[in-house]
């Protein structure tokens, strides 16, 4: 993999992203009304005596949860695309190779969602007023990896898709059992034990649970490191299966 074959990759995705401006809207706009909604939904609701108020749990974990949805869904029909206009076979005709494309995706959408989280936590933290003992910019940075990780599992589901329809039902496939059992709704130690060992095998719980870690820990912990480890690793695993599985067009 060329370094200088990744940065002219990573460079074209991210013009062609600049120049989508409903792409644009999707992820700087849509994430601030959201947290705009969650905000006067528990706004009026009183906080558990020494603990967080419920805008403060949900929030938190929202700025890890929008770049996760929104990446996976851009890129997934992203790469159909290039798969479905024969971009991808033109590109791959180059010295361009199958791991410095979705690895210049992963970087290029990684940095994307970091941008977007750093608009949605500038929302969360200075006009909603959401308190967390950690700084900001763990919150961030664990945000950006979510979003490599949706990035290298949108890549690796659009191989089996062959029109943007199909890619589109992995959503409820892939990301909807994540949000549901990361722990958000019902504390992972108090599922049943064979939903919490499913839990267990999911990414998305590991980004949770480091979110969470930032809330309640001024410095960064032990805990938040191995959990942000696990979701890098698995993005990683991610990308290189989605290499083995390109398909250079659709059928």
């Amino acid at each position: 993999m060329s370094a200088r074959i990744l940065a002219v990759t990573t460079g074209r995705i991210l013009r062609q992203l600049r120049h989508d401006r409903r792409t644009v809207a999707l992820l700087v706009v849509v994430p601030t009304v959201l947290l705009t909604l969650v905000y006067y939904m528990y706004a009026d609701q009183p906080a558990p005596p020494g603990q967080p108020s419920l805008f403060d749990r949900v929030a938190l974990v929202m700025l890890g949860f929008f770049p996760f949805i929104i990446m996976f869904l851009v890129t997934s029909i992203a790469m159909l695309r290039e798969r479905t206009t024969g971009t991808l076979e033109r590109l791959l005709t180059t010295p361009l190779g199958k791991l410095d494309l979705l690895f210049g995706y992963g970087i290029a959408f990684g940095l994307a969602g970091a941008a977007q989280a750093t608009i949605a936590s500038a929302a969360a933290y200075w006009l909603f007023d959401l308190d967390t003992a950690g700084s900001v910019w763990l919150v961030v940075m664990i945000a950006a990896v979510n979003a490599v990780l949706a990035v290298a599992l949108g890549l690796l589901c659009s191989a089996f898709a062959r029109t943007e329809f199909q890619a589109v039902q992995f959503m409820p496939v892939v990301v909807l059992p994540q949000l549901l059992l990361c722990g958000l709704f019902v504390p992972r130690g108090e599922m049943a034990g064979w939903l919490q060992a499913i839990s267990d095998a999911f990414p998305l719980s590991y980004a949770v649970e480091a979110l969470q870690e930032v809330g309640a820990h001024a410095e960064p912990t032990g805990t938040m490191w191995r959990d942000v480890a696990i979701v890098g690793g698995a993005a990683v695993v991610a990308l290189v299966l989605a290499a083995a599985t390109l398909r250079r067009r659709s059928g």
